[in-house]
């Protein structure tokens, strides 16, 4: 099941249901209080509406997702002279853009009653999650260890360079450029940094539950943390493909 039907799905619920029927509610008796005038001033209520609504798409997306997070909703403030006939029947909200709640997005609201009209009403949706962050200034072409970054929440809906939720995924990195302390660590920051070179003496480490056996090896490819290369043990001579795993030292599994 797709994210799509998911959502809409849930905001078919008797909750959110019961949620726009009691803004419809109040926009009908506003209406009925003005009997003299043609169109009824009601910001505040669309308002109401667009946060209700952005409240289950986020949290929708949260769960379909399986992100993790907070958020904090800001519905911007609409023209108060703004006017439209009353509406008859319940209302109805649609997210208009972009694809995900997150960042600027556009929810549209709309009357489809016997006099219907339509209103664009922005928002704000920030996302904040857990990212690695820089925990000390690096200079260019270092080396990230555990010790240089950190665990910081930010907002990830101003994040356009992609992000890193695991220290894993920073470290034995090699920085591209400069950093500061509390910058974000983004992919354009990154480069895979080759802790073995070809022809390097390494040991083979080659694990099995309780059991682990070590054998002298030669590079036959450059390789970075995590990478899997091309091994020769030069005890059988047989060529294996292993995971590196610090400098000089690869596994295989038996």
């Amino acid at each position: 099941m797709d994210i799509k039907t998911t959502v809409s799905r849930r905001l078919r619920s008797p909750r959110y249901r019961r949620l726009l029927c009691t803004w419809t509610a109040l926009f009908v008796m506003c209406a009925g209080q003005q009997a003299r005038a043609d169109n009824v001033t009601l910001p505040d209520l669309l308002i109401g509406v667009t946060q209700g609504f952005l409240e289950f798409t986020v949290e929708d997306y949260l769960a379909t997702t399986q992100t993790p997070g907070r958020y904090e909703i800001q519905v911007n403030q609409l023209d108060p002279r703004l006017r439209m006939p009353m509406c008859d029947q319940e209302l109805t909200a649609t997210l208009e853009s972009p694809a995900q709640p997150v960042g600027r997005v556009t929810v549209r609201v709309r009357c489809d009653g016997a006099s219907p009209w339509t209103v664009f009403v922005p928002a704000q949706v920030r996302l904040f999650r857990e990212v690695v962050t820089v925990a000390r200034p690096l200079k260019r072409t270092a080396i990230i260890g555990f010790d240089d970054v950190a665990l910081r929440e930010r907002d990830i809906s101003q994040i356009s360079q992609g992000y890193l939720t695991s220290l894993d995924q920073a470290v034995g990195q090699k920085l591209t450029r400069p950093v500061v302390t509390d910058q974000v660590v983004t992919l354009i920051h990154l480069e895979q940094a080759q802790v073995i070179r070809k022809g390097d003496q390494v040991v083979i480490s080659a694990n099995s539950g309780g059991l682990s056996v070590k054998m002298p090896g030669e590079a036959l490819a450059n390789g970075g943390i995590s990478e899997q290369i091309r091994v020769k043990n030069l005890n059988s001579k047989r060529v294996i493909k292993a995971r590196v795993t610090a400098p000089g030292q690869v596994e295989v599994a038996l």
